[in-house]
């Protein structure tokens, strides 16, 4: 029986050990924290899982909250104005093919890692620096870090070509909230675009608390959505900066938001963080070559919402990789070549980002067309399900110029409101 050795026990690393679990491969996954820590912890991230990614979870198994988290419809957009009228410009909402659905991480991680026990995983629990990798690594086939953005990513050296980031562009901040109004709507993932400034993504979650409000800031740093908070802040400091971000900037989403509290004490998160693309393949200092997935090798800004979906993405080509692989060795090939089966779907979700965040001025034409014409604004949200649709339309700007000319020659359009 072989061997696989993962590190991380996130959506890529858990969704990964169990898949090979299922498969009877022998599999220990090694986790700085059990899932009771997990559970009662600080919130790890907004996370919306799109068709694709939830379909992969019911047919492993792993869908375990679809009775209870709320069924996402669509994707909703405003982009305000930018003459400082502090109000919503254009709007609209595009309807999703298959509902997605937001389940706090430290409910699903914390699930997964009793699950991967209970199904003759071997747990191991410790924080592993990288000169302690070797000593996991000798009695492994293979080695994969799925252990997100932290000191084991950094063994991976940065891409040169494909990173275009040095710095966060985006200072973020998260709340997990209870006693938000309904959004006008509905039951969407909710993305105000602040021209310049910066944006604010909301969304229906399932929680700890049962269902509440994700609310993220993506502040662009030292402009007027950027309220800098101290590494210690505390929950509640954390909730009125964004409360006060709102008041001041997004008024219409604060009024639905107003009376929010938090839904647990660990229901915050702050910070940021560099977008990066990694070489996949890092050599231990025994020579051992190590694969990394997922956020370890491809980090992007949340918001494209694909973290957790492109983790799922990743788990999925890797593991039909190495069962396809049979007995053969894992050696540097394989891994690059893994990882260019994943790179073909994850390079459109890194350029998505570079558009997304710079907001170039094409894409303004694509937003004006989306809030009158329903199959644009549809194509947009049915985007974060299947992002390889976006090179045809939306990363390029000749592109995305003809695709509008295209459509304004050949349809009558109307104003839309949601």
């Amino acid at each position: 029986m072989r061997r696989i050795l993962v590190v991380g026990a996130g959506q890529s690393g858990l969704q990964l050990a169990l898949g090979l679990l299922a498969e009877d491969y022998e599999v220990s996954l090694v986790s700085a924290t059990g899932p009771q820590e997990i559970r009662t912890g600080r919130v790890m991230s907004t996370q919306c899982l799109f068709g694709p990614a939830l379909r992969r979870e019911r047919r492993h198994g792993l869908a375990l909250w679809d009775d209870h988290a709320p069924a996402i419809q669509g994707v909703s957009v405003r982009v305000a104005d930018t003459g400082g009228a502090r109000a919503p410009g254009l709007s609209w909402t595009g309807s999703l093919e298959e509902p997605a659905q937001s389940v706090d991480q430290r409910i699903k991680m914390s699930a997964w890692l009793e699950l991967f026990d209970r199904s003759g995983g071997v747990l191991v629990r410790h924080r592993v620096r990288p000169r302690d990798l070797p000593r996991f690594a000798a009695d492994h086939d293979l080695v994969v870090i799925a252990a997100g953005r932290g000191e084991l990513a950094e063994l991976f050296p940065r891409d040169t070509r494909r990173s275009h980031f040095r710095s966060p562009q985006r200072r973020l901040a998260l709340v997990y909230v209870t006693g938000a109004a309904p959004h006008p709507d509905g039951s969407v993932l909710s993305r105000t675009v602040l021209p310049g400034t910066g944006e604010v993504m909301t969304l229906p979650t399932y929680s700890l608390a049962g269902v509440c409000e994700a609310v993220l800031v993506e502040a662009v740093p030292g402009g007027p959505l950027d309220r800098p908070l101290p590494a210690d802040a505390s929950g509640e400091e954390v909730l009125a900066g964004v409360l006060d971000v709102l008041r001041g900037e997004v008024p219409w989403e604060y009024e639905r938001l107003a009376h929010a509290r938090l839904a647990d004490p660990g229901a915050t998160l702050h910070g940021g963080y560099t977008p990066v693309v990694r070489e996949p393949v890092a050599r231990l200092t025994d020579g051992t070559p190590v694969l990394g997935m997922a956020d370890s090798v491809v980090a992007n800004d949340p918001i494209v919402a694909q973290g957790a979906n492109m983790a799922s993405f990743c788990a999925e080509v890797y593991r039909r990789a190495i069962v396809d692989h049979g007995r053969r060795p894992f050696d540097e090939s394989f891994m690059r070549t893994a990882f260019a089966d994943y790179w073909r779907q994850a390079s459109q979700v890194t350029a998505w980002g570079r558009v997304l965040l710079d907001n170039p001025p094409y894409v303004q034409e694509l937003y004006r067309l989306a809030s009158r014409h329903k199959e644009t604004a549809d194509r947009f949200a049915n985007s974060f399900g299947d992002p390889s649709d976006l090179i045809d339309w939306f990363l390029h700007p000749e592109r995305a110029l003809a695709y509008v000319d295209d459509v304004l020659r050949s349809e009558p359009l109307h104003p839309r409101t949601s």
